[in-house]
């Protein structure tokens, strides 16, 4: 900060400087004047001046502090500190207020703007979810069993979209929108496994069921999200009639880990970091298969608001493990302080 002050002020310090050269040129030519009687002026002046650049950072420094800090305060405390100031200082004030109020201003119109948005979208989401259950029960009413199939997996796909598209839209509340209690993974996993049954069966896809038996605290609604996701990928990108295999461990501090292992297409090793960035699909595969780059994302991020971990070990044509790792009950205290 004292480097910036001199700089500001380097006119007053070549001032200075030029008023010093001046007054000894004039002494110089002045017989006059002693040798020893220059040197104390040039001292006293220079000392003076070192007095008062140091007084003036010190004086700057506290009245900005002071200022910086008593921006929040009340209308009443800015008009009583503002009655003590001089005229530069509130013309100063007034044009940093008004600059203040114009961008508090932009930025209230934004988020009402934002949050009209938001309910809208989660409004026609919300109106599209009619039609798409009367679809449901007219395809399950079709005679042609290979249509009926056919148009189940298509159903599952557009639902998983809306899905996506509504957790998107409360992500950024999710603090608020959570609840903890105990729960059975088996039935998150079981009740997700349902979800797509029509596109397992349309892919000849099944499950292998192991060692399932662990609980976990965390919010229902959002875990059960973030398993989708995982799960909608693992058949996406699977090989057809193969399994997927699901099974939870304890690692060595005690976390339950739940692993969703599939045998597909595999992830190549430049994308492994970037899997989880929003938008992104990757090399392997994507040009055969519909992908938006979104699931991974809003699971990446739904998982770290509640504190469990993500992560993947993938080998290309070989298949995917994404392994979910529970936190205990004291680092939950630590993420929610609840």
């Amino acid at each position: 900060m004292l480097i910036l002050f001199l700089k500001e002020r380097s006119a007053w310090i070549v001032y200075i400087i030029l008023l010093l050269l001046c007054m000894n040129l004039l002494f110089y030519l002045d017989s006059g004047f002693s040798g020893v009687s220059i040197s104390y002026f040039n001292i006293i002046a220079i000392s003076l001046s070192v007095v008062f650049l140091v007084w003036q950072y010190i004086k700057e420094q506290r009245q900005m502090i002071h200022f910086l800090g008593n921006l929040s305060k009340s209308a009443e405390v800015h008009s009583n500190e503002y009655i003590s100031m001089s005229p530069y200082q509130k013309k100063y004030m007034e044009d940093i207020l008004t600059v203040f109020e114009q961008k508090n201003s932009v930025i209230n119109e934004s988020k009402i703007q934002l949050q009209e948005q938001t309910d809208d979208l989660l409004a026609w989401v919300h109106e599209v979810k009619t039609p798409l259950t009367a679809m449901k029960l007219m395809i399950e009413q079709t005679n042609d069993a290979k249509l009926r199939k056919k148009l189940e997996s298509e159903w599952v796909r557009i639902h998983l979209l809306l899905d996506q598209q509504l957790h998107s839209t409360r992500l950024a509340t999710i603090e608020k929108d959570n609840r903890l209690e105990k729960l059975d993974l088996k039935l998150i996993v079981f009740k997700e496994i349902r979800e797509f049954q029509s596109w397992c069966l349309e892919k000849g896809i099944g499950f292998q069921i192991e060692a399932l038996e662990e609980s976990v605290i965390t919010d229902r609604k959002w875990v059960a999200f973030i398993v989708r996701q995982i799960l909608s990928n693992a058949i996406k990108y699977s090989w057809e009639n193969e399994e997927i295999q699901i099974y939870t461990e304890r690692d060595q501090d005690e976390h339950v880990l739940l692993h969703i292992k599939d045998f597909g297409i595999g992830i190549a090793q430049q994308d492994l970091p970037r899997i989880f960035n929003k938008s992104y699909t990757g090399t392997i595969g994507r040009e055969s298969v519909q992908s938006t780059g979104m699931g991974l994302y809003l699971a990446q991020n739904a998982a770290q608001k509640l504190g469990v971990q993500i992560s993947v070990k993938s080998k290309e044509n070989e298949g995917s493990t994404f392994t979910l790792r529970f936190p205990l009950m004291n680092e939950y205290h630590k993420t929610f302080g609840r």
